[in-house]
């Protein structure tokens, strides 16, 4: 009996991991389909897709950090009811006021990943997709920094952005060993906070383009 339970034991845990396996693959499947029928807002966009979509189909662990060179990340372009702010945080690592957002860390639902993100970073738990599709793709330049005592090497984050809203009045708090502020920030003052002139002129900016563009909103 113990060895036909062991047996048991044996083909269920196989069983378990074959099914994890199935599902892994289908998620990459899924967002390999979804990169390609991506239509890009900018030259930005579209190189970035072919180099995105480059690393998903040949890279190594890609939605771990153990791939030093470049893997997966996600971040949250959290707007108000009326569009005209934007929810940053004061990330500690770049001394700067930013999106919010992380590491994929091995979790392939990338929407699981950045409703996560939001709450650990900013303490809002309500926050609603204003659309699930993949809202803008950016390839995201990461100089080596120390993190927890250890020195982290410069590499790529392949960097997938969505699209959500939160009500302003939801009270927030910091995530202290990251941030050191969370704030809803107008959005004509984010060049004003933002210290990191690539990203308010290569990525902010586009976000609120896009942001009028789709909702029709005069941000």
């Amino acid at each position: 009996k113990r060895e036909l339970s062991k047996t048991f034991f044996l083909e269920m845990l196989l069983s378990f991991f074959y099914i994890k396996l199935i599902f892994v693959e289908e998620k990459m499947e899924n967002l390999e389909k979804e990169l390609k029928e991506y239509k890009p807002f900018n030259e930005q966009e579209k190189r970035d897709k072919e180099l995105i979509l480059q690393w998903l189909q040949n890279g190594d662990k890609i939605f771990t950090r153990e791939n030093k060179v470049a893997h997966i990340t996600v971040s949250a372009w959290i707007v108000n009811a009326n569009r005209d702010k934007v929810l940053m945080a004061y990330h500690n690592i770049y001394d700067s006021w930013a999106w919010l957002g992380g590491h994929a860390d091995g979790n392939k639902n990338l929407r699981e990943v950045v409703l996560k993100e939001v709450e650990e970073e900013s303490g809002v738990k309500e926050v609603k997709f204003l659309s699930t599709d993949i809202f803008s793709i950016e390839i995201l330049t990461v100089a080596g920094h120390e993190k927890r005592g250890e020195y982290v090497s410069s590499h790529l984050h392949l960097n997938l952005t969505f699209l959500l809203e939160a009500d302003e009045k939801m009270n927030l708090q910091i995530k202290p060993d990251e941030n050191s502020g969370v704030e809803w920030i107008k959005v004509d003052e984010i060049s004003k906070k933002s210290s990191e002139k690539w990203f308010v002129e290569r990525i902010y900016s586009k976000l609120c383009r896009k942001v009028k563009e789709n909702l029709g909103e005069v941000i």
